[in-house]
C-alpha cells in the first residue's frame, strides 16, 4: 500500500481548517500526531491496521496543511476541533482515540470531555499533563521551556527549521534510520510556511492553561471510564513506564507497557509491534 491509496480531505469547521487522511473500513479510530510532525507520521503505521479499521489522521490546528489560527493551542480547544471533525463532520459517533507527544494532551481532552463516544484511549510516549500534585506530569525536555519564551524561538528559528527539526527528530529516536531525508523534507515542507513555526511554539505555551484545565477535571474526582494504553519507548530517548503509570492515576482500567529499542517516535521506529499492540487492545 504506498502514500497514494491515502484518501486526502478537508473539514471548514467552526473557526480552522483541518486537512485530514483516511484509509481503511471498519471501527474508527482517530490518529492524533505531535510535534514536529503532521499526519504524515502515521504513514507506517495506517496500512497496518486498514484491514479492520478505518483510520483518520488530522492535521491539528496551526500545523501541517490545516489553518493556522492565531488563537485557540489550549488542549481543550484542540480537542473541540477534532472532536467537530469525528462526530459532526464524519458522524462517528464512538470511536477510539491514539494520540502522540502533543497528540496525546489533546487525546486525553477528547475522552475526558467525551467519555461516552470514545471507546479505548491509547496514548504514546506522553502522560497525562499535570496529573501530579506538583510538576508538569511528564519529564520536561531543554526544549519544552525555550519553545515557551515569547518571540525569541521564532526570531532564532525561521529560515533554520531544518536545524531544529532534525535535531528533534533524530534526539529521540532510538533507532537509526527511522527518517529519511523524504521524511525529513515533508515535515519541513510544512513547518517552513508562513505562521507554522509560531503555531508549532503556542502548543508549548499553553501547557500551563493546559494543565489548569486537566487538575480542574481531576478535582472532580473523574476517572477516565474507557479502556485506556499507556506505551513508552523503552529506549533512552523513551519515556519508558512513566505513561502507564500517569494513566493509571487517573484511570479506571489502565494498561500498558514499553517497547524496547525504541525511543520516542513509536509509530515510526516500531510501527508493526505497536499495530499489534493496538489491535490487542481494541478487541477488548
Amino acid at each position: 500500500m504506498t502514500e497514494s491509496s491515502f484518501n486526502q480531505n478537508y473539514a471548514n469547521l467552526k473557526d480552522v481548517r483541518l486537512k485530514y487522511v483516511t484509509l481503511g473500513k471498519g471501527k474508527p479510530v482517530l490518529l492524533l500526531h505531535g510535534v514536529p510532525e503532521t499526519s504524515y507520521g502515521w504513514r507506517r503505521l495506517m496500512p497496518l491496521l486498514a484491514d479492520d479499521y478505518m483510520l483518520v489522521a488530522p492535521d491539528l490546528r496551526g500545523l501541517g496543511d490545516s489553518s493556522r489560527p492565531t488563537v485557540g493551542y489550549d488542549k481543550k480547544t484542540i480537542a473541540r476541533d477534532v472532536w467537530q471533525l469525528m462526530h459532526d463532520r464524519l458522524e462517528c459517533e464512538r470511536f477510539a482515540v491514539v494520540g502522540h507527544d502533543w497528540g496525546a494532551p489533546v487525546a486525553f481532552r477528547i475522552a475526558a470531555d467525551h467519555p461516552d463516544a470514545v471507546t479505548h484511549l491509547a496514548l504514546l510516549d506522553m502522560g497525562v499533563l499535570g496529573d501530579e500534585p506538583e510538576g508538569l506530569g511528564v519529564t520536561p525536555r531543554w526544549h519544552h521551556l525555550f519553545l515557551q519564551v515569547l518571540d525569541l524561538p521564532e526570531a532564532l528559528i525561521v529560515g533554520r527549521e531544518r536545524v531544529i527539526m532534525e535535531f528533534m527528530l533524530y534526539e529521540l529516536a532510538d533507532k537509526p534510520g527511522a527518517f529519511s531525508d523524504a521524511d525529513i523534507n515533508e515535515y519541513l515542507r510544512t513547518y517552513s510556511q508562513p505562521g507554522a513555526l509560531r503555531a508549532m511554539c503556542e502548543y508549548y505555551r499553553a501547557i500551563h492553561q493546559d494543565i489548569a484545565d486537566n487538575r480542574a477535571t481531576f478535582a472532580t474526582g473523574f476517572k477516565l471510564p474507557m479502556p485506556t494504553l499507556g506505551i513508552g519507548g523503552g529506549g533512552k530517548r523513551g519515556r519508558g513506564e512513566g505513561v502507564v503509570e500517569s494513566l493509571r492515576r487517573i484511570a479506571r482500567h489502565a494498561e500498558g507497557s514499553v517497547i524496547p529499542d525504541c525511543g520516542h517516535w513509536i509509530h515510526e521506529e516500531q510501527p508493526q509491534e505497536l499495530a499489534n499492540r493496538l489491535r490487542s487492545f481494541f478487541i477488548q
